[in-house]
């Protein structure tokens, strides 16, 4: 699957993107009920996130372009 581009709303405590909270998704606002799994890329922060309607994806953020990439996970 592509990674396609997205609005993602984050907390933004001490830095961003410190905790996604919502993901424009093909034209739906999806909430993020749990943060699975946090990890840094070269690029920038990455999420594996699960949306309450049970979706997961994977979120990856750019730091230089200040853009999301979003992609579907697998369970």
């Amino acid at each position: 699957m592509s990674r396609k581009r997205a609005i993602v709303e984050c907390y933004a405590g001490a830095f961003y993107p410190e905790r996604p909270q919502k993901i424009l998704w093909e034209g739906v606002w999806l909430e993020v009920e749990e943060i699975e799994r946090q990890w840094r890329t070269v690029d920038g922060p990455a999420f594996r996130a699960r949306t309450t309607d049970d979706r997961r994806f994977t979120l990856t953020y750019d730091e230089a372009t200040d853009a999301w990439s979003v992609q579907p996970a697998d369970r």
